[in-house]
């Protein structure tokens, strides 16, 4: 059935089709009967403006024939004698119709997406009146019939206007709803992206950050190897000697384990951000967090400083993981609020919140590598980002963090200060 719809002649009958179908749903705004005004114009437009990768004349042609067909059959039924050749006559003018309909709407099938709503009614109003004009005439042509007088026409415009809108309304309605479909597709991606690119750096970050201590851990192999050579301990030499090859062989693997996370890291980083886009990301992500734990938190943001940053990443890791560790730090509701303004120089993040707080006797450590305060049901401690990753990240951007307040049971606020130049976009003007 799918491939049977995606035939582009399949579709072009299935458009005449329904549109001959809709032509009879009609009603006659004139005396007399020689001229109707159906659905199916309404139908046909419909079609056109959401189907532009179809040859419009030859839509506008086959459509014809089948309105001819059918409205010339309905002729027949109550016409005596059958007249095939009066049958024609009568109806051939509702098939040209949607030739001209096509005809001129085939000047603006390249560029119907670059007219907004306004504009577009108008000109498919334009091109409706001008089809009605050229079936009137060949009526009149044909069968002889009075054209209207001017009453008729001015009647016959407020028709063509109000039916033309309405299916430019409808159309544009089922527009933006497909785009805000895909602009939520196109966000859910990006937060995707942001969560695969924060992890990517993180653990880059810290491989990196594990190659300066395996390397010296080698070297310090090889010196005990050459120390314990020349006290004649050749045994436990060797056994030095054993560790420090051992140790070489997982710095190795290290170094193509971070050539490939660096490959896989940089492939990320596509495009720039802006503060206010990033905090958003950081609120919208720790919202679903703090959801997930059932607990009810505030989030309030004060962006007083806002430009655009390539280094979006890192922030988003220092930031986010400030962020999380408030919320599991709040029991079952509280609120976390995060400032971002320029002093002087500087780009200063605060992020405070009305948790538990920091004891007295922990504030000295907790920037110390392996210090936490969580563990699960069976005492395994977290193995998440800690402190004092955060704090190597703001060092890697030459930046300073700080416990602002804590006190156990009031809540905690961290200060992050970051060099300006070292983060804005040079191209940035905000």
């Amino acid at each position: 059935m799918r491939r049977f719809l995606k035939n582009e002649t399949m579709q072009i009958l299935l458009i005449a089709l329904t549109t001959a179908i809709g032509a009879e749903i009609k009603v006659y705004p004139f005396h007399g009967d020689y001229f109707r005004m159906g659905l199916g114009a309404s139908t046909f437009l419909f079609f056109l403006l959401f189907m532009r990768h179809l040859p419009y004349l030859k839509i506008g042609i086959i459509t014809g024939i089948f309105s001819v067909c059918f409205q010339g059959t309905e002729w027949l039924t109550y016409s005596t004698p059958l007249s095939f050749t009066a049958s024609l006559q009568n109806n051939v003018a509702a098939g040209v119709y949607y030739i001209v309909f096509a005809l001129c709407m085939d000047r603006l099938r390249t560029t119907i997406h670059e007219y907004n709503p306004l504009r577009l009614g108008g000109l498919v109003s334009g091109i409706d009146l001008i089809s009605n004009g050229a079936e009137l005439f060949l009526r009149w042509l044909l069968l002889g019939v009075n054209v209207m007088d001017w009453n008729d026409w001015l009647l016959l415009l407020v028709l063509t206007v109000v039916r033309s809108y309405f299916v430019i309304g409808l159309y544009s309605s089922i527009v933006i709803g497909q785009m805000r479909v895909l602009h939520a597709e196109k966000e859910k991606r990006m937060e995707q992206m942001l969560h695969v690119g924060t992890g990517l750096y993180g653990e880059t970050f810290y491989l990196k950050k594990s190659m300066g201590t395996i390397e010296a851990i080698t070297e310090q192999s090889y010196i005990l190897y050459s120390k314990l050579k020349e006290e004649n301990l050749e045994r436990y030499g060797q056994e030095a000697l054993s560790i420090a090859q051992q140790i070489h062989e997982v710095k190795k693997d290290s170094q193509r384990i971070l050539a490939g996370l660096s490959k896989l890291y940089d492939s990320e980083i596509v495009v720039d951000m802006s503060l206010a886009e990033m905090l958003g990301f950081v609120v919208k992500a720790n919202q679903k967090y703090s959801r997930m734990f059932q607990k009810k938190i505030k989030f309030t943001t004060d962006l007083d400083a806002d430009y655009r940053t390539a280094d979006f990443i890192p922030l988003l890791t220092i930031v986010n993981n400030l962020v999380s560790n408030a919320v599991e730090a709040i029991q079952e509701h509280g609120s976390i609020g995060i400032r971002v303004y320029e002093d002087t120089a500087e780009t200063v993040f605060v992020v405070s919140d009305t948790g538990c707080g920091i004891r007295e006797s922990h504030r000295g450590i907790v920037f110390q590598p392996g210090f936490t305060t969580k563990y699960n049901e069976s005492g395994v401690a977290a193995a998440g980002i800690g402190l004092s990753h955060v704090r190597d990240i703001v060092h890697s951007l030459d930046g300073e963090i700080a416990i602002g307040s804590s006190e156990e049971g009031s809540g905690t606020t961290f200060i992050v200060r970051l060099p300006t130049f070292k983060i804005r976009s040079a191209s940035t003007a905000m």
